[in-house]
């Protein structure tokens, strides 16, 4: 089993939101209105982990191992959410989320084959790690900063930990795994061709409530991840191709072989389809 070495080491590493942030190093000549506006929209967005917990537990009734891990996963997801409201309450209570926004967020995910959505949500962290990563970046105010630097390595963490669950699926079901992770490798480093970057939260994920079917779509203004994105911490090529690289080296190390490109996960993807 993963989960017991799993929770171990996360929890050597875990922080806390009374020793690890600087609440006494705030700066209010340091945020603007706009930045923390994006405050709430991600602490929204990180509530929409209550939805995708539901999913993975039904979708994983025969992996009591990967559902143990969800409760890492879920615990330390909504304390992104709660540390993003703990700012807002203390520095900008005008914009602490409401319950009902908060609700909004939840709501069912169709059934998907589980190994399509370990990779999906694999990928999603790397994404997460490199935007939350920006953000700290783009955020003047030094509490944010911190906070932001906090939950990107959570992220990456994350990523750490589905890898592993990957392995370990490629162990057990072999080709049929492999084929499922490169087919949606080869989706999510693909974000010029899709329109858009790739990420479990602007995904349609529920056929009754579309187009209102993913996270984004739900957010008090269904707009603002491509604003935050574009306009604000400007994620741009060059910090895309970092997700791209992450994604490829990740697979490369899994797959014990290197992609240099996504054509050639891609190539790679079409032998697995063949064999």
């Amino acid at each position: 089993m993963l989960y017991p070495e799993l929770f171990a080491q996360l929890e050597e590493v875990r922080w806390s939101l009374a020793a690890d942030v600087p609440w006494h190093s705030f700066d209010a000549a340091l945020l603007s209105d706009e930045q923390a506006l994006t405050v709430k929209m991600n602490a929204i967005t990180e509530w929409s982990a209550l939805p995708a917990t539901e999913m993975f537990l039904r979708d994983n009734r025969d992996d009591s191992d990967f559902s143990a891990f969800m409760s890492i996963w879920f615990y330390e997801e909504q304390k992104h959410a709660l540390v993003l409201m703990e700012y807002l309450r203390r520095f900008r209570p005008d914009l602490v989320p409401s319950e009902d926004e908060l609700h909004a967020v939840r709501f069912e995910f169709d059934p998907a084959p589980p190994l399509e959505t370990l990779m999906l949500h694999f990928c999603g962290e790397v994404r997460l790690n490199h935007w939350y990563r920006r953000a700290a970046e783009w955020h003047t105010e030094p509490v944010l900063r911190r906070i932001y630097e906090l939950i990107a390595r959570d992220e990456a963490r994350h990523g750490g930990a589905y890898l592993r669950f990957m392995r370990r699926a490629i162990e057990r079901c072999g080709t049929e795994a492999s084929r499922a992770f490169a087919k949606i490798g080869v989706l999510m480093a693909s974000p010029h061709r899709a329109g858009k970057p790739l990420h479990p939260t602007n995904l349609h994920v529920n056929k009754e409530l579309f187009p209102n079917d993913t996270v984004q779509s739900r957010l008090p203004d269904p707009t603002w991840l491509q604003r935050w994105l574009d306009e604000q911490i400007r994620f741009d090529d060059a910090w895309e191709k970092r997700v791209v690289r992450m994604i490829l080296h990740n697979l490369g190390s899994l797959f014990g072989r290197p992609f240099d490109s996504v054509a050639d996960l891609n190539r790679f993807r079409k032998s697995l389809a063949a064999a």
